[in-house]
């Protein structure tokens, strides 16, 4: 069974294109997981210190000031799972690509 070349070559075209725009997308996660990284630390060491400053024992600061931040590292959490999740994607494509790829060379022995 023999797929169209032109076919092929579409699909490659479209699998490129879509890999140039997951591979910006990608850089807009990455600013965007860092950010919230960033975010969630900055509030985790001002929560510290309020703590401290009400005099809080020590050996709970840790914890309470996790659990008073906590929306900002789900923020953070779900920045860094939806990188993952982005360069995973992009990884799908480009496996897609090498798919037609061979399958255009193999069209050219035929």
């Amino acid at each position: 069974m023999s797929v169209e070349l032109i076919t092929v070559t579409k699909d490659m075209y479209q699998v490129s294109q879509r890999i140039d725009k997951a591979s910006k997308e990608i850089f807009k996660l990455a600013k965007n997981k860092a950010e919230f990284e960033r975010v969630y630390r900055e509030a985790l060491a001002k929560e510290i210190i309020k703590l401290r400053e009400k005099g809080v024992q020590a050996t709970l600061i840790p914890d309470l000031a996790r659990g008073n931040v906590a929306y900002l590292k789900f923020e953070r959490d779900l920045a860094k799972d939806t990188y993952k999740a982005g360069i995973s994607a992009l990884e799908a494509v480009k496996t897609q690509a090498s798919v037609l790829q061979t399958i255009c060379k193999y069209q050219e022995v035929l």
